[in-house]
């Protein structure tokens, strides 16, 4: 699953961190990739968690699947072929949850069943002997929360777009089919599903065949033939149009809901362009018989890498209008380079997961290079570098087994450290070893599992060099080398002095780094590059060069992860800001340079927003001036705002919006009004929210119920409404939301639910808005439910607790019931200082009282103590 990915995510377990401080938190029903979680350090006190134990080997999966989408169900008919391992089995224990069990038979004799609240558990008459190939076949039924989604007009989804799609990453599946449901278990597959006329069904493998059964339903019968596991199994049925294309032999699909087919073709485009050059890069053809990407409705996902048959979400889906700020590229290469790292070759279990996810965001980043320039490649990797090292304090390895929920795993370690990791040992091996290194680690585990001790085997093999304290410091340990960097010149000596210090703090899982350095000297001498190897605390290093140089460079070639302080004097900094061949190099200089205020850095920092020849560069220099953040800065942006790469002018007009001014605001105004590209335009609307006048308050309702595509006009009006905080948008809002809820994206329509309790939560009246939000508690969407949930507890009107006490009383805990709870918690919170100060009185008082009797018992056992003691003699 990819990072833009991103993975949904239950985000109402949110409210477990802090209900005071998440009470305002939308839930969009799609975020990115594990995006709940991808920056916040996983907890270092959880249990330690171990791939399960294979009594069995299952050998192969067979599915008749049926659902209902009128009742959002599925009955089915699961067949498991197995056969014991090393000793006879009696007994064997499927993952199963909340499914309702309606017949099991087998191949032998079944002596009984149990159904638990997470197993079935099925006992044999008689052991199965090791080696003997055996078979069950459960009759079940299902009404799935998690694993299977229906997506239907009852929802509120549009007519001729009803469909289901399956997502079983990280242990889904359990609650749809009975399985064994962990990636250490791999297996052929087939699935047989039946769906009314004219629906179509897609799934893993190549498609054997497409009839009419008895009760006149279209059964698509698809078949996975080379083993792979449960997680990736996928099942995808409902209306949908089709794009099609070819890779050599490998068949080509992309489809859509046909109410969205028209932007299918910019997503598609590149697809099999990705494939051959994936296929080149790896050394390894592509292993599937065939390639479908599916977007799919409010996915809880941004992609998920199902074995040949990747799921999207329709939010990847842009229009021509966006010019070049949107495209699917990341997305569509993260989830292919998937169907190798983690599909082919998959890792043993959650603790590995950086084998999938950081292998797919690096070769989503190599492709990105390939495609767009190295340069590109390069500004990838610094903003992933900057992901990781924006967390101080991390104490968690890449490579661990304290973990509360595999979803832990699915963060900034697995995806941009793991990539880096990955980058590193590209860059010491070499491109052409580091390929082969890949290519054979793949074929010698093809369709199997792999931990990350293989791929150190096989680096150690191909190289004849020992990579285990790299491994140890990189994925076994925590952090990154916090470096400073001193550099000085001896005119007399002619020597450069560098002088490095290791500032991270190290402990027992935090390691002193030992690594190559890099360290380039420029100047009237030409170019003098020199290799250093740090391994000590604070270390210095001696250059001798002819002349002073006019820049230093650490790291010149960007192959080392690693928080760098290197102050440099504005000279060296304008050198480095002027060299065209250092992309790096002028992005480290803006960092600085961002801190000053004076007018020549101002200047410099314009001259390159307007004359860079990289647009990434040109980027960063807008952002530096907002940093700046002085008159002249901001005449420097304004100066600047025509800009031939949207991508560019987009985040001028970000930038300029961080300025409270009248230029600013008349700018952004005329940008809002004027602008053709709609992710421009949206930009513009949200930073009207910094302006509170009537002119923008008309402006924001005329934006509020404007069309556009997948309503992201709407989506700015309203978080520029929220940001100015005034009461008076309630009413117009509730009433777009009431008349539009028809046709805006669940992620738009929870953001004005969000909106309209915010902007009232001040408010002395607040029923209107309370009934408002109270009419939608029951909808469909689960994401709505507990969007309206979380609604009513930034709202702050008691009068709801009663409502959330239903929800938050259920038997079962779900993402609902959470969320109600720590809304109450946060209502709760509310009360006038009075009651607590009374509640607390009385706590005090019980506590006092347990305090006494708690000391009389321990006076009456020393007591007895003391006595029980012999006398001395």
């Amino acid at each position: 699953m990819i990072k833009i990915i991103c993975r949904v995510v239950l985000l109402g377990f949110i409210f477990q961190l802090s209900a005071a401080v998440r009470a305002e938190t939308v839930f969009t029903g799609t975020e990115c990739v594990k995006s709940a979680n991808f920056l916040v350090p996983p907890d270092a006190l959880a249990p330690l968690n171990y791939a399960p134990d294979r009594d069995v080997a299952v050998l192969h999966l067979a599915l008749d699947v049926t659902p209902n989408f009128d009742e959002r169900t599925v009955s089915g008919q699961a067949t498991l072929q197995f056969k014991p391992n090393i000793k006879p089995v009696q007994e064997i224990k499927l993952d199963a949850v909340d499914l309702s069990i309606e017949s099991v038979t087998a191949t032998e004799k079944i002596q009984d069943y149990q159904v638990t609240a997470e197993h079935l558990i099925i006992t044999f008459a008689a052991p199965i002997p090791a080696g003997k190939t055996a078979s069950v076949t459960i009759k079940y039924y299902a009404e799935p929360d998690l694993g299977l989604y229906f997506r239907t007009p009852k929802m509120g989804y549009k007519v001729g777009d009803t469909h289901c799609f399956s997502q079983g990453e990280e242990i889904e599946a359990r609650h749809w089919y009975p399985c064994f449901d962990s990636p250490n278990e791999k297996f052929t597959s087939e699935i047989t599903c039946r769906v009314p006329d004219g629906m179509t069904v897609i799934s893993n493998g190549k498609l054997i065949s497409q009839d009419k059964d008895a009760a006149g339903l279209t059964a698509f019968h698809w078949s996975q033939e080379q083993p792979h596991a449960n997680y990736l199994i996928s099942l995808i049925a409902g209306y949908f149009k089709k794009l099609e294309g070819q890779h050599n032999k490998v068949p080509l699909s992309f489809l859509t809901p046909p109410s969205e087919f028209a932007e299918a073709t910019n997503s598609f485009r590149e697809t099999e362009e990705i494939m051959s050059f994936f296929e080149k890069e790896i050394g390894v053809p592509f292993p599937w018989a065939k390639y479908s990407q599916t977007c799919v409705n409010d996915f809880v996902a941004g992609g998920m890498e199902n074995t040949s048959a990747t799921t999207l979400t329709d939010g990847t889906l842009f229009t021509d209008a966006t010019e070049n700020i949107r495209n699917s590229q990341s997305l569509v290469s993260h989830e292919m380079a998937h169907q190798w790292f983690g599909d082919f070759v998959t890792c043993k279990d959650w603790s590995h997961i950086w084998l999938n996810e950081g292998f797919a965001t690096y070769y989503q980043v190599l492709y990105h290079g390939w495609k767009n320039g190295h340069d590109a490649l390069l500004y990838e990797l610094y903003g992933n570098a900057r992901k990781v090292t924006s967390v101080a304090n991390d104490v968690n390895s890449i490579v661990r087994r304290n973990f509360n929920d595999p979803f832990e795993m699915f963060g900034y370690l697995a995806y941009p450290k793991g990539g880096w990791v990955l980058h590193m040992l590209r860059s010491q091996l070499g491109e052409e070893l580091y390929r082969q290194c890949i290519q054979t680690y793949l074929e010698r585990h093809k369709f199997g599992n792999v931990t990350t001790e293989d791929l150190r085997v096989v680096i150690e093999e191909l190289s004849g060099r020992s990579y285990d304290q790299f491994f140890d410091q990189w994925l076994y340990h925590a952090h990154y080398p916090e470096l400073e960097v001193d550099c000085s010149w001896d005119e007399l000596a002619k020597l450069a002095k560098v002088s490095i210090r290791q500032k991270q703090a190290v402990s027992e899982k935090v390691l002193l780094f030992h690594f190559p350095l890099a360290v380039r000297f420029k100047g009237k001498f030409g170019t003098v590059d020199r290799v250093i190897e740090v391994k000590e605390v604070a270390e210095d290093f001696y250059f001798p060069l002819a002349s002073a140089p006019k820049i230093v460079r650490v790291d010149p070639e960007y192959t080392l992860l690693a928080k760098t302080t290197f102050k440099l004097p504005k000279p060296m900094l304008f050198a480095q800001l002027a060299d065209e061949t250092d992309v790096i190099g002028r992005l480290l200089a803006m960092e600085q340079l961002a801190d000053a205020q004076d007018k020549e850095t101002v200047a410099k920092l314009k001259q390159t927003l307007n004359d860079d020849s990289f647009f990434g560069v040109r980027m960063e220099a807008a952002k530096a001036l907002r940093s700046i953040h002085t008159d002249e800065a901001l005449a420097a942006l304004l100066d600047s705002a025509k800009q031939s790469d949207a991508r560019v002018r987009l985040t001028v007009v970000s930038e300029i919006g961080n300025f409270f001014q009248d230029t600013a605001g008349e700018f952004t105004r005329k940008v809002a009004a004027n602008e053709k590209n709609p992710e421009i335009k949206a930009e513009a609307i949200r930073n009207l929210g910094a302006y509170a006048s009537p002119e923008i308050h008309e402006l924001l309702v005329k934006f509020l119920n404007a069309e556009s595509f997948r309503e992201q006009i709407t989506a700015a009006a309203i978080s520029a409404m929220r940001t100015q905080d005034n009461p008076e948008y309630i009413a117009p809002l509730m009433q777009a939301l009431k008349q539009r809820q028809a046709i805006l994206p669940t992620r738009v329509f929870v953001s004005g639910i969000g909106a309209v309790a915010y902007l009232a939560r001040n408010e002395e009246k607040k029923s209107t808005v309370r009934e408002f939000l109270v009419a939608h508690l029951n909808d469909l969407k689960k994401s709505v439910q507990r969007n309206v949930i979380s609604a009513l507890g930034t709202l702050g009107d008691p009068q709801a607790i009663a409502t959330l006490q239903t929800f938050a009383n259920a038997s079962k805990e779900s993402p609902e019931s959470v969320a109600a709870a720590a809304a109450i918690t946060v209502l709760r919170a509310d009360r006038k200082p009075v009651d607590d100060f009374k509640n607390l009185r009385s706590e005090l008082t019980d506590l006092q009282k347990a305090n006494r009797t708690l000391r009389k018992d321990l006076d009456d056992l020393k007591k007895k103590s003391e006595a029980k003691k012999p006398t001395k003699k």
